[in-house]
């Protein structure tokens, strides 16, 4: 992993008053492949995805990789967010982060509270998703079968398999996007990422290969 700096900044969002706080890591060399904003759950933080080395995985592996403090949680704690929790946000949010960011299209990954924002961005912004990566999100039953089989865009759907609540609810209403692949990781809970840094990486570095 030598040659990958991890950053820090912040980004001005419309919707909330206060900017947001990210950490980010770039390829050692060359032009970046695709950009992955890789986003939290309720408990965590962008903090997470460096302590287990997701950032630098994802940079020497060839891709930009950002990692968000959501409004209201770890270092964006002053920013108002634009929707109750468990309720979906405005798809204008991760649209505003992106084009604050500059990214092009991202592969957007999306563990549990995560999902009120990453849904409606999937929905509502579909081209500017590149591929979808969710563990265990909220809100997907705020959505119907119809909705998710009109979205195209390439799934890797990825839980524990200790999670028996939100992983397999999750798991039910994401099955309908028809491009979607799984991973179930053993003995792991509901931030499976956490419980197993290596199989989390190896599943989702197979994956974005696949991604041309």
């Amino acid at each position: 992993m030598s040659g990958v700096t991890v950053t820090e900044g912040t980004v001005n969002v419309e919707l909330c008053e206060k900017p947001l706080f990210f950490r980010q890591a770039l390829p050692s060399s060359g032009e970046p492949k695709l950009c992955v904003l890789l986003l939290h759950g309720i408990r965590f933080s962008s903090e997470n995805w460096l302590q287990i080395s997701t950032l630098h995985t994802l940079a020497a592996a060839g891709f930009r990789a950002v990692a968000l403090d959501l409004p209201g949680l770890g270092r964006s704690k002053a920013a108002e967010a634009p929707s109750a929790v468990g309720e979906p946000a405005p798809g204008q949010f991760l649209m505003q982060v992106c084009e604050g960011l500059g990214t092009g299209p991202v592969v957007v990954i999306s563990p549990s509270l995560s999902g009120m924002y990453s849904l409606p961005f999937l929905f509502q912004h579909t081209q500017q998703v590149k591929a979808y990566i969710p563990v265990a999100p909220i809100c997907t039953d705020k959505f119907t079968a119809e909705q998710y089989s009109a979205i195209q865009v390439p799934t890797l759907i990825v839980y524990g398999d200790q999670d028996t609540q939100l992983g397999e609810v999750s798991l039910r209403n994401l099955s309908n996007l028809p491009n979607h692949k799984v991973v179930v990781m053993k003995g792991a809970g509901h931030p499976c990422y956490l419980d197993d840094p290596e199989t989390w990486h190896k599943s989702v570095l197979e994956f974005l290969q696949t991604l041309s």
